[in-house]
């Protein structure tokens, strides 16, 4: 019964997402759940460890920054009623006890820096973004990104996910573990053009890192089954920037802050799909436990 609770909030996380912009109460989503109100209230709290209010509208903010910081041609009051939020003092509020500074605040700081390199205050847990080091790192980020990485813009075509949901990045060894454990008995990872993934519903830099959506699994273009504690969906094809690397672990931000700011400075802009992560390697296996993998920016 377990299992088909998650999968059931699962689908209604996925839903959440490509619906900020409509009805998402409590009625509304418990009956798309197929839930009671109360019964489905107190699952999603316990899988998610926040009520369906609390999440949307967390959701809700955290796509407005991420609007006002790669969309300067609308204004902030179009954002925020875009995303269901009627009354600027409301809005203004909300955003700021997030992260701690106005939504014009938030937009002057950040306009134009897609990687922003922040600093969580010890005393709220919430992001600063210090301009100061940005402009520090910045050179610093893309003599790094000429060194280690080889990029290019790939046409993607379109491919299945199976994949498993992961929230937070506590416990995520243990999910990559389950999904290769599916894979390897159906020979998914024998196939050149099928790798493992990580997919970003969620940004490091503007979600706290317990609360950040992944999804976990296989990536191909070829048709796929999976068993009902699985999720499949598919990823659209596009235009995509991909950054080529041989990092170590503690490298993935890094490689990831650079990346943007390639993207940034070459004048693509972020097309309204998720970033992920093909793996070509188990880094456990590799002479200096290095992981092989390509870095992936939808672009319009």
């Amino acid at each position: 019964m377990e299992e088909e609770h998650i999968i059931r909030i699962n689908k209604i996380l996925t839903f959440i997402d490509e619906n900020l912009d409509s009805d998402l109460s409590l009625a509304i989503i418990s009956n798309i759940a197929f839930y009671s109100s109360f019964h489905f209230h107190r699952i999603f709290k316990a899988i998610t460890n926040e009520t369906l209010s609390s999440y949307v509208t967390r959701k809700r903010i955290e796509r407005t920054a991420m609007m006002l910081i790669h969309h300067k041609e609308l204004s902030i009051a179009e954002i925020s009623v875009k995303y269901g939020f009627k009354n600027d003092s409301t809005f203004s509020r909300t955003f700021k006890k997030i992260y701690g500074q106005s939504p014009t605040d938030f937009r002057r700081a950040n306009l134009g820096n897609y990687s922003k390199i922040s600093k969580v205050n010890s005393n709220n847990g919430k992001f600063n973004y210090v301009t100061e080091e940005y402009l520090c790192n910045i050179d610093n980020l893309k003599d790094w990104l000429k060194v280690n990485a080889k990029i290019k813009i790939t046409e993607m075509p379109k491919m299945n996910l199976a994949y498993v949901t992961q929230l937070g990045v506590k416990g995520i060894g243990e999910t990559f573990q389950q999904i290769v454990k599916w894979a390897i008995p159906r020979e998914l990872l024998t196939k050149s053009d099928t790798n493992i993934c990580r997919v970003f519903h969620d940004s490091f830099k503007l979600t706290d890192a317990e609360k950040v959506r992944m999804s976990v699994g296989i990536l191909t273009p070829h048709e796929i089954k999976v068993d009902r504690w699985l999720g499949l969906t598919t990823m659209e094809k596009g235009k995509n920037i991909v950054g080529h690397f041989v990092i170590e672990p503690k490298e993935f931000e890094k490689s990831w802050s650079s990346l943007f700011i390639w993207m940034s400075e070459n004048g693509y802009k972020k097309a309204d799909r998720h970033p992920y992560e093909i793996y070509h390697n188990d880094f456990n296996e590799h002479p200096e436990k290095k992981c092989i993998v390509d870095l992936h920016i939808p672009i319009e």
